[in-house]
């Protein structure tokens, strides 16, 4: 059965194509930095923004209209995995993401479920073989349900704890069986709404023991795909665990976690965190904790998740910085946890949004690529902290100094003077280096 009549195979094209269904920059087989795009990017496509999505809102039912839409059931989960594979091919993309629910509906028992999940995971190891497409992650859905209304590993219901190791358990067998490269674990639910009552360490306790399981039993049945966690500040929780990349990586590091997990960042989670995208992927780098991401991009007049396919080069850039620094996202990729606008509603729509953002990156990469090969950032950077390479301050990082050597120094200053920071300098440059991108230099 044919989903998408009216795509054919999207092809690179170049600038100058005026195809809505073609790559304007991105080019799957060209070589920047050693690697190929399709190779270094890695982009995934999230099952559940493309295949599951109806486009509700708090404010209306769904838009969207799919060709899958007259299926029940099963039916429908099997519907889905050939309108995934035939998106997946058309699309030319290597790699896609999923939740447990995404795939299967739930049983009326977690027998039931599990039985479900078993058959759609059989169909779509089947059309793995002929696909050249991989399964970048999976991970389990603990917050939709009415279960989880408290939480999953956080819950203060130790039937719902015991409930979300098991669905836990069976992602990983999944994930091992379809060869997964990653788990993913996003605490939706893991947080509270308010102090008042809600025992803090507990909850937090218990979710580094569950966390300790799940390494546990992923030695135990020899799945060795990356761990991560996605952070995210609120919604839907008032305050989730799991807030940014900083407090995660402390809570990783107090439960002695750190070396099993890495970070899946996401653009609007960084968003509403307060931060910029590039901060969290910093953070994440400079700490050796960078491993996926999710790539979107939100609202600027929106408080909330808005997950909007990722357009804007100038973030892109600075994301693709990032992960040039980082030598690659190695098992990682770029995962579109994205959706169409809810005027978006035709299946094309679909193409085209993932289409805008594969080329938004591929400009992201070619730009920050040249700005790495120029030294353009590490230049100024170095010279604004060139302080540091001698006297004093290399006693300082050198950990010679101590306060009475750094107030005798003190003692002997005169006037001490600053250099600018020149940010409107390098900001200008990074425009620079997008415009020569966009004339073809």
């Amino acid at each position: 059965m044919t989903m998408f009549k009216s795509v054919e195979a999207v092809k690179y094209e170049g600038p100058q194509s005026t195809n809505p269904h073609a790559f304007k920059f991105y080019d799957p087989q060209e070589k920047i930095g050693g690697k190929t795009m399709e190779e270094y990017l890695r982009f995934g496509v999230a099952y559940w923004h493309t295949f599951t999505e109806d486009l509700s809102d708090p404010f209306g039912t769904g838009t969207a209209n799919r060709p899958w839409d007259n299926f029940k059931g099963m039916d429908l989960a099997k519907a889905r995995v050939e309108a995934a594979f035939e998106f997946f091919e058309k699309l030319g993309v290597p790699y896609f993401c999923f939740h447990d629910v995404d795939i299967a509906p739930e049983g009326d028992s977690l027998k039931e479920t599990y039985r479900n999940l078993d058959e759609i995971t059989g169909m779509i190891k089947e059309y793995m073989k002929d696909s050249k497409t991989k399964l970048l992650w999976n991970t389990a859905n603990n917050f939709t349900n009415p279960r989880f209304v408290h939480g999953a590993a956080s819950s203060s219901n130790a039937d719902v704890f015991a409930y979300s190791a098991a669905k836990v358990k069976k992602g990983l067998e999944i994930g091992k069986e379809l060869g997964a490269e990653n788990y993913v674990f996003w605490g939706g639910r893991e947080g509270y709404e308010t102090l008042l009552n809600t025992d803090l360490k507990l909850e937090l306790d218990n979710l580094g023991r569950f966390f300790h399981m799940a390494v546990d039993y992923a030695k135990e049945i020899g799945f060795d795909a990356q761990f991560l966690i996605e952070p995210k500040p609120k919604e839907p929780t008032s305050h989730q665990y799991d807030f940014d990349v900083a407090s995660g990586y402390a809570f990783l590091q107090h439960y002695g976690l750190q070396d099993h997990f890495k970070f899946n960042i996401e653009a609007n989670h960084a968003t509403l965190a307060g931060h910029t995208f590039e901060h969290e992927l910093r953070y994440a780098r400079t700490h050796g904790m960078l491993g996926s991401v999710d790539a979107n991009q939100g609202h600027p007049l929106l408080g909330w998740d808005t997950d909007e396919f990722p357009t804007d080069l100038y973030s892109t850039t600075l994301a693709m910085y990032e992960i040039i620094k980082n030598g690659g996202l190695g098992s990682g990729g770029l995962n579109f946890d994205a959706k169409v606008r809810r005027g978006s509603f035709e299946p094309e729509d679909l193409f085209e949004a993932h289409i805008a953002g594969m080329d938004a990156f591929a400009v992201g990469m070619k730009v920050a690529q040249k700005l790495v090969d120029d030294n353009v950032m590490e230049d100024l950077v170095a010279n604004r902290y060139k302080s540091y390479t001698e006297g004093i301050g290399k006693d300082i990082v050198d950990g010679k100094a101590g306060f009475k050597q750094l107030e005798d120094h003190a003692l002997g200053l005169g006037e001490i003077k600053n250099q600018s920071g020149k940010q409107e300098r390098i900001k200008a440059v990074i425009n620079q280096y997008l415009l020569r991108a966009y004339a073809g230099e």
